[in-house]
């Protein structure tokens, strides 16, 4: 397994006016890992997602994926870069079928454009055909494939969140940031769930994890980011992180 870092952010910092949300965050998702990203609500987890994926502009600081930066790029360029994202609160195309929710994701390695949509052209009929293909095997990755013609509003709520986490998949990513991916679940779900993103560490996508779900973070993370009002406070494997004082007065206070 390669030390080098996929994704580094290296002393980002975001100030909304006068408050300062992130405040000389850095560290890196290495190859093959599952790193998790914990803190208490507020703490400014979300941020660093937002920070990554273009949808917030990091006031200082970098942010490179593969050894190139990405501060400054738009969210689909992001995604077209290998980074991709689930959300704390589900996204999915309500209307749209599971099938037809996965294979939006994948239209952004398309090659024939608006044109051959329009035109219907042979090989833009061969293009659909292969979108279709690779979002059923996105759903059979995610155990999801029975709902493929289900509309998607219709699964059951863990289902969704699978989708979800397939659909992003879809987009042939290299790192995937997964939102509170367990939020909902009851315990016989979450326990699926780990076995599922192991599943995708173990398929050469690396896995940077926000989660309230201990069991979960701990369970399956290599190691762990935490923290607390914008600021780094801990790093390092599950069992230093629980060991840290730091943490403990974090979530317990002192």
């Amino acid at each position: 397994m390669t030390t080098l870092s996929e994704l580094t952010l290296t002393d980002v910092c975001v100030n909304f006016g006068g408050l300062k949300a992130l405040s000389d965050v850095s560290f890196g998702v290495k190859a093959g890992e599952i790193v998790g990203l914990i803190g208490p609500n507020g703490a400014g987890k979300t941020t660093i997602f937002n920070v990554i994926t273009g949808v917030y502009k990091a006031s200082s600081g970098g942010v490179s994926f593969g050894g190139s930066s990405i501060i400054g790029q738009r969210p689909y360029m992001v995604l077209e870069s290998g980074v991709a994202r689930t959300f704390q609160n589900i996204r999915l195309f309500t209307a749209m079928t599971a099938l037809e929710n996965v294979m939006v994701a994948l239209h952004c390695r398309t090659k024939k454009g608006v044109f051959g949509a329009v035109l219907r052209t042979k090989s833009q009929k061969k293009e659909e055909e292969l979108i279709r293909e690779k979002a059923f095997k996105a759903l059979q990755f995610m155990g999801v494939e029975e709902y493929a013609d289900e509309i998607s509003s219709n699964l059951p709520y863990g289902h969704q969140r699978r989708l979800e986490i397939a659909r992003a998949l879809a987009s042939e990513p290299r790192v995937i940031l997964l939102d509170e991916p367990a939020a909902g679940m009851n315990p016989a779900e979450s326990r699926e769930l780990m076995d599922y993103i192991l599943k995708i560490r173990d398929h050469g996508v690396n896995v940077l994890m926000v989660e309230h779900d201990m069991k979960v973070v701990m369970g399956i993370c290599d190691r762990i980011v935490v923290v607390d009002h914008g600021v780094m406070i801990s790093e390092g494997s599950p069992e230093h992180v629980q060991r840290d004082p730091a943490v403990i007065e974090a979530y317990l206070g002192q």
